[in-house]
């Protein structure tokens, strides 16, 4: 079964539990040793004294799950509470897990995926019970489809069937083909369907502005979880499909996972449906909505707008920005709405006693939200430079950016030691203490070195360009954008540099990646590629050198194609790399 949870791998030494860890970055994963040793189905001693580093799927059961009716869906719910910092949170949600992988290094007796599960059995280890081994591709396709209907009857989620060669040295000997790995293939279940009927359009205002139509529904069940909202994406779309407020509408959850509406049941209409207008103001702050030529997308003009700033502090704190772990949309609402934070800069001089006036936050949460805080002030560059939101500023690009800032500020080093001290003696506010965190390349050094490139040297910038150029160019030459970064430098914001120093051997290369791969995440990949000097971009071009493909791959593969771009294996980007 292709149990939908979060995959962790635990190291044994000896028979005894030593850590758990996520799957992470392709640098790092996340030690979740804390939260993982709570779930009962983990055994913290092995039937058998050997060192062994074993991967599975932990994940929420779905009676645990119903007793959660605010978690959207039991993956997520999972991997919310795996990251928690409390592990009372953790052990409280009766999460499990089955494991399904080892590393072959430390079972080197083992042949075959079957010996495998077999072998977990007698160490103790939980394993999925509902495997099969076929001798025909036949018998396969029968299984698979018998449980189209049947996943319901499951006590967790599962979003398909995982097939695999059983024996080790065939799978070694098929390899890889440009799609997938020869040996083992996914096979997902199409997406369920329903039908609901549209209450009412709604808007939702996102971090940049952005406003986003959501359809308001008559809850329904899909694909195991209550659906009641479904993006409508803009304006467009609404017009595209004929949406109207009081139409019956067939939805799916895209992936399994977003709900969104497939067609309208035109047939159904009463005739007092209603067309969906976009308002000219605002709905949460009244400033004015306009749509600037040639975009799909409305946009609040307020920069004030409280939906903005929540939206914004909520991107500042999410995992691809300073990843404060405590600290999720509901808390970062609470902190606005409670007058405690008027800017990010803020969240770095909470006290415990801030936190405790909080609904729910009690003494061991806050002394975690703070642990969270003052772990998340050191930050890569790149990271923070992504984490302030500027408009089309990307990951790849806040990377690329960083690497230019880095390099540049190497060959004037002499020069910025002297702006920093001359700047740090006229800025308005102290200097901070910053303890034991040794700075290379400040926000202070940032500030004037990005002040100091005139708006076609941005532009022309490796990776950046026109539009991009002009947003940072205009963002770091506003005052109230400067003050807040000062800010960040005071309250002890602290730029890690030192991942940049990557090696070059795919410098020059850019990558897309498409597909599930099979012995790394995506964002692990992605993460890899730019240590070696790499890029990646989210779109196929002209311009790009390599289309990565791994299993299930989308409409990428069919463009690449078409524009004779060389496509890769998983296996030959472990070659490269």
């Amino acid at each position: 079964m292709k149990i939908d949870g979060l995959n962790i791998t635990i190291q044994y030494e000896k028979g005894h539990f030593k850590r758990a860890v996520t799957r992470g970055n392709g640098v790092e994963g996340e030690d979740v040793t804390h939260s993982v040793k709570t779930i009962e189905s983990i055994p913290l001693e092995l039937n058998k004294k050997v060192d062994l580093e074993v991967s599975g799927e932990v994940f929420m059961p779905l009676k645990s799950f119903k007793k959660f009716p605010d978690f959207a869906n039991p993956r997520n719910a999972a991997a919310g509470s795996i990251r928690q910092l409390d592990p009372e949170v953790a052990a409280s949600r009766k999460l499990d897990m089955i494991f399904y992988h080892v590393d072959k290094s430390t079972l080197k007796h083992i042949n075959s995926q079957e010996e495998i599960l077999k072998e977990f059995k007698k160490l103790g280890l939980k394993t999925c019970n509902k495997f099969k081994k076929f001798k025909t591709i036949d018998e396969v396709i029968k299984f698979c489809e018998s449980w189209h209907d049947k996943r319901n009857s499951l006590p967790y989620e599962i979003d398909g069937i995982v097939i695999k060669v059983n024996d080790f040295t065939q799978q070694k000997e098929m390899g890889y083909t440009a799609k997938a790995p020869r040996y083992a293939v996914a096979y997902k279940f199409p997406a369920e369907q329903t039908t609901s009927q549209v209450l009412d359009i709604v808007l939702q205002i996102g971090r940049t502005g952005a406003v986003t139509p959501v359809a308001e529904l008559k809850p329904t069940s899909v694909a195991g979880s209550i659906v009641s909202r479904a993006t409508l994406h803009n304006e467009d779309e609404i017009n595209k499909k004929d949406i109207r407020i009081g139409d019956t509408v067939i939805i799916q959850k895209a992936g399994d996972v977003i709900p969104e509406v497939v067609e309208v049941m035109k047939d159904l209409r009463t005739g007092k449906e209603k067309k969906f207008k976009f308002p000219k103001v605002c709905p949460v702050c009244g400033g004015k909505i306009s749509r600037e030529e040639g975009l799909s997308a409305y946009r609040c003009t307020n920069p004030n707008c409280h939906a903005i700033e929540a939206r914004s502090l909520g991107h500042f704190v999410s995992k691809k920005g300073f990843n404060i772990d405590g600290l999720g949309k509901q808390v970062v609402v609470q902190l606005i709405e409670s007058g405690l934070v008027q800017d990010p800069a803020d969240l770095f001089t909470l006290k415990k006693e801030d936190l405790l006036k909080l609904e729910s936050f009690k003494e061991k949460r806050a002394d975690n939200a703070l642990r969270g805080v003052e772990v998340a002030s050191y930050i890569s560059i790149d990271m923070f430079l992504f984490a302030l939101g500027i408009r089309y500023l990307g990951e790849q690009s806040s990377y690329d950016f960083s690497k230019f800032l880095i390099s540049h500020a190497k060959k004037s080093d002499k020069k910025l030691k002297r702006i920093k001290r001359e700047r740090s003696q006229q800025t308005m506010f102290d200097e901070p203490e910053q303890d034991a965190k040794e700075e290379k390349f400040s926000i202070l050094d940032l500030i004037e070195t990005v002040k100091s490139f005139s708006l076609e040297e941005i532009k022309n910038i490796d990776g950046i360009g026109d539009k991009i150029g002009e947003m940072l160019h205009k963002w770091f030459n506003e005052k109230d954008n400067v003050k807040f970064l000062e800010k960040l430098y005071t309250v002890g914001v602290v730029l890690k540099i030192d991942h940049l120093n990557t090696s070059q051997k795919l410098e020059g290369k850019s990558f897309v990646l498409t597909g599930s791969l099979e012995t790394m995440t995506r964002d692990q990949a992605k993460a890899k590629i730019k240590q070696a000097g790499g890029k990646v971009h989210s779109s196929i071009t002209k311009d790009l050198t390599y289309l990565v493909v791994g299993a299930s791959p989308g409409s990428k593969l069919k463009k690449a194609q078409e524009l004779g771009i060389k496509v890769l294996s998983e296996n030959e980007l472990n070659g490269l790399l």
